[in-house]
């Protein structure tokens, strides 16, 4: 691995993507397969990064009930009365599994406008209208503001959301690993593809392992905001 796309775990944010009641619990809506069982490894990676001062960003979908600001490809199904991850809703709101202690209630409505939320300490909530997470949001500014530029993926099912994600990330020079353990949905050509746009494939304990040495051995660490 050379220099351009080796990660740096010192100055990394870890995302989760669309890990919602909705897409993630056994029965909801809009059951992901696969993401409830990938709940318990998300909760762990987050423990260790909170416990490293790792920012964390929850990217999320909101639908509108009539379906205004949904793909085409739900639009049909959230018109005729599919109420999923809806504005104020428990569906839409973020695992248990995930939550930071005593966070913060999502604001909708500010979500919707394009605000990013803080629910805990070092800790936010994006919203996205599309699969990735930078289409139409500040995210992109907002890390880059923090000197962040190692992206750390979570969350629900990879062809998806994660996948394109991921490649927006590239297409912003973030360096940025995937944890396939931690992500719905990951199957062998997908992590084959990844890895050619450069993109470093762990599985949990050995990120969390190469965590805790990055930080131990870091005498000077940059300033987190």
């Amino acid at each position: 691995m050379n220099a351009y796309i080796q990660p740096n775990l010192v100055t990394a944010a870890l995302l989760t993507i669309d890990t919602q009641n909705d897409f993630s619990l056994p029965g909801a809506p809009a059951e992901i397969p696969g993401t409830s069982e990938v709940l318990p490894v998300m909760g762990r990676l987050l423990e260790q990064c909170r416990a490293h001062g790792i920012p964390v960003i929850h990217v999320i979908r909101i639908y509108e009930r009539d379906g205004s600001n949904a793909d085409l490809c739900r639009k049909a199904m959230i018109e005729a009365g599919a109420a999923i991850a809806a504005p104020g809703t428990w569906g839409a709101d973020l695992a248990d599994a995930i939550k930071p202690p005593h966070a913060e209630e999502l604001r909708f409505e500010a979500l919707l406008g394009g605000e990013i939320q803080a629910i805990g300490e070092r800790e936010w909530v994006v919203y996205k209208s599309r699969w990735g997470a930078f289409y139409n949001t500040q995210l992109e500014d907002f890390l880059k503001e923090r000197g962040i530029d190692t992206l750390i993926f979570t969350g629900c099912n990879f062809p998806n959301c994660p996948r394109t994600s991921m490649y927006e990330a590239s297409e912003r020079d973030f360096k940025a690993i995937m944890v396939e353990d931690a992500i719905s949905g990951v199957y062998e050509k997908g992590k084959e593809e990844i890895r050619n746009i450069g993109i470093s494939i762990y599985d949990s304990a050995s990120l969390i392992r190469d965590l805790n040495q990055a930080f131990a051995q870091s005498q000077d660490l940059p300033a987190r905001r």
